[in-house]
């Protein structure tokens, strides 16, 4: 979404007192904004992937649904909100299991796994994204050595991959 306010955060994610407009030059160097994903696991034990459309960066590349946490929002919060946003399904923000962050230059992706969600309402915003699939974890794994994941997707699975699988069987995400 062009325009959208970001909380400005420091390393742990919390707020500042600054607000960022998306697209607006020099984001405050050593700050963050907080990112939002979430990995929607069906009772058959497959993840929901998102295909990026094809006029965003990392055109037709394969990904969670994610993005930015709108000013004021918790990092849940816009976990859930871009998960319906995307893809039309809902899963309540108490309900997510956070998996861990990774840090990024500017940012902080937070991972998410939904498990219980109604896949029966999946339905794709066309503006965001052009394809979806229901893959298995070792999919997943194949796609984001191969190349086929969104650039940033790499170094996040890389960094949260043991966590993600524990969180999407059910195991205890934290260490």
């Amino acid at each position: 979404m062009d325009g959208e306010l970001w909380d400005v955060t420091d390393a742990a994610g919390r707020p500042v007192g600054r607000t960022h407009r998306r697209g607006d030059p020099g984001f405050p160097a050593g700050l963050f904004h907080v990112v939002s994903a979430t990995c929607v696991v069906r009772d058959d034990g497959q993840v929901l992937l998102t295909q990026r459309a094809a006029i965003k960066d990392w055109p037709l590349a394969w990904e969670f649904p994610a993005g930015s946490a709108l000013a004021g929002e918790t990092s849940a919060e816009a976990a859930s909100r871009e998960l319906f946003e995307e893809a039309g399904l809902r899963a309540e923000p108490e309900a997510l299991i956070f998996v861990g962050r990774f840090t990024e230059v500017n940012a902080l992706l937070d991972l998410y796994v939904a498990h219980g969600v109604d896949v029966g309402t999946l339905e794709l915003d066309p503006t965001e994204v052009r394809d979806s699939e229901w893959v298995s974890l070792a999919e997943v794994r194949d796609r984001y050595r191969a190349g086929g994941m969104a650039g940033p997707w790499v170094d996040r699975l890389e960094a949260l991959w043991e966590r993600l699988v524990a969180a999407v069987r059910g195991a205890d995400a934290a260490d």
